[in-house]
């Protein structure tokens, strides 16, 4: 494959799934090895698991590509459901078959795959339990599928899950791909998204062989001392920003919502009283002065929709493409197979 995972990623992993399940790495260790672990089998299993989620990420989902049209064909289709929906939060093991399975096959993953179910309702936790037993796409999340709506759900699972409680474990789902085991994490219900959205303006004045980060200080700060001294900081930023399509406004941004506007101006306007003028700041397209000129709610909820319905398409186009993957390299190991074996 060309991918190669060093130690000090696969330590950095492994740390986490530690930290996931609130322990120390050598409290970790000691856990594995008492339930009859090899450490380091689990360590070259989470390597593995690495290689193949990196290589099915530049295989198959950087060549996953949404359109508009698919996104509004998705929420068209979910207007049914009201504006209050269920969403589940799942987390899953797979103990996968091969393609075509013998009935010795077969049975060793059903024995495998009841082992780890017995051992679930006894206490072990799932999160362990996924990331040293799960074929899944997730085991390395610890077999987290995130939320999901009901429709989102595959039906294999559903059924179950519609008679589940939170914190439940399904018995065995038997498909093609093998033995599953979900777990019910949480429930909620969606409701409106509400953010908050901060109005203001400012003077850019950028850096080039002329003008020194000094000499941008001085510039902002005199143009400061006019505008608390009565001039039109919007008349001031039409003559002086060089930010030229704001400063055709006056230097009026619009409402910006979390998250547009680059880490350090933000933190500055968030600190900034409504009317409030900052001091010269830096940011990677300049020096700015910056003013707040309000804030208001917004419902985000249709923008958080789109990129809900996004990442369902996304998923489900990715796990049909893993699947076509999988069945791929199986296709490709048994041709060469027969051509070897000829």
């Amino acid at each position: 494959t060309g991918i190669r995972v060093d130690d000090e990623t696969l330590n950095r992993t492994i740390s986490n799934i530690a930290a996931e399940n609130k322990v120390s790495l050598s409290q970790f260790r000691d856990i594995l090895e008492g339930d009859g672990f090899s450490y380091e089998q689990f360590r070259e299993n989470i390597r593995n698991e690495i290689i193949i989620s990196r290589l099915r990420r530049r295989q198959v989902d950087n060549r996953i590509s949404i359109s508009s049209k698919e996104i509004d064909n998705a929420l068209s289709n979910l207007e049914f459901q009201g504006k209050t929906e269920t969403e589940y939060q799942l987390s899953h093991i797979l103990i996968s078959l091969p393609e075509a399975p013998t009935p010795d096959e077969e049975e060793q993953a059903r024995l495998v795959a009841e082992k780890v179910l017995e051992d679930l309702k006894a206490g072990q936790d799932f999160t362990m339990m996924a990331t040293t037993y799960s074929d899944g796409q997730k085991a390395l999340d610890g077999g987290n599928l995130g939320w999901r709506k009901k429709n989102e759900i595959p039906t294999l699972f559903s059924t179950q899950i519609e008679s589940m409680e939170k914190g439940d474990i399904s018995d065995l789902i038997k498909s093609s791909s093998g033995f599953h085991i979900v777990k019910l994490a949480d429930v909620r219900k969606s409701e409106k998204y509400m953010i908050t959205q901060t109005n203001a303006r400012h003077i850019l004045i950028k850096l080039d062989e002329l003008t020194t980060a000094d000499d941008a200080w001085v510039k902002l700060d005199q143009l400061r001392t006019r505008i608390e001294g009565g001039d039109d900081f919007a008349e001031l930023a039409r003559s002086h920003s060089d930010d030229t399509v704001s400063a055709a406004e006056g230097g009026n941004l619009g409402w910006s919502s979390p998250g547009r506007l680059v880490p350090k101006f933000e933190e500055v306007m968030n600190q900034l009283k409504i009317g409030e003028i900052s001091q010269p700041f830096e940011t990677q397209f300049g020096w700015h002065l910056l003013q707040v000129l309000g804030h208001r709610e917004h419902d985000d909820t249709e923008s958080i929709r789109r990129t809900k319905a996004s990442e369902t398409i996304r998923r489900r186009k990715s796990e049909e493409a893993h699947q076509n993957w999988l069945r791929d390299l199986r296709d490709e190991a048994y041709v060469e197979y027969r051509l070897n074996e000829n």
